[in-house]
């Protein structure tokens, strides 16, 4: 099965999606900085900062992401209960992204998030969440068949 290598593709592409989104809003945070636009009298200064703070939040959170998927690649096991709601989030912020990318950006940034929203679905669904083990025979009788008593 193509587990592994579905996993480690979509763990590489989401770090450099990290890099990427930071780097843009590195750049826009200097624009409005250097540019001094305002939007509505908000400070300027604010706004350059937010920027800074929401582009780094979300390249740190997309890492982070990446790292899980990289994690259960090497392992080859699936995520725990906690690393699998986290990438169900961002399979879920992959898709809302997408929504907006279409009208803002063009075809081109929603084709790359679709493709990045289904390397993290195949993931998830490649490692399945382990049923919990179930006691074996020898350990539940002791190893015999005891009649029960009736």
């Amino acid at each position: 099965m193509a587990r592994r290598p579905v996993a480690a593709v979509a763990a590489v592409t989401l770090m450099f999606e990290a890099v990427g989104i930071a780097l843009l809003n590195w750049i826009l945070g200097l624009v409005v900085d250097r540019q001094q636009m305002s939007m509505g009298g908000l400070d300027t200064d604010a706004m350059s900062i937010g920027t800074w703070v929401g582009g780094g939040l979300f390249g740190l959170y997309l890492l982070v992401c990446g790292v899980v998927l990289l994690r259960t690649a090497v392992r080859d096991r699936a995520p725990g209960r906690l690393a699998r709601i986290l990438l169900v989030t961002c399979a879920v912020v992959h898709g809302l992204v997408g929504a907006f990318a279409v009208g803002l950006v063009g075809w081109p940034a929603f084709a790359f998030l679709m493709v990045v929203l289904g390397l993290i679905v195949l993931s998830l669904l490649g490692y399945e969440a382990e049923p919990p083990a179930e006691p074996s025979a020898e350990a539940a009788g002791g190893g015999q068949d005891a009649p029960s008593p009736a």
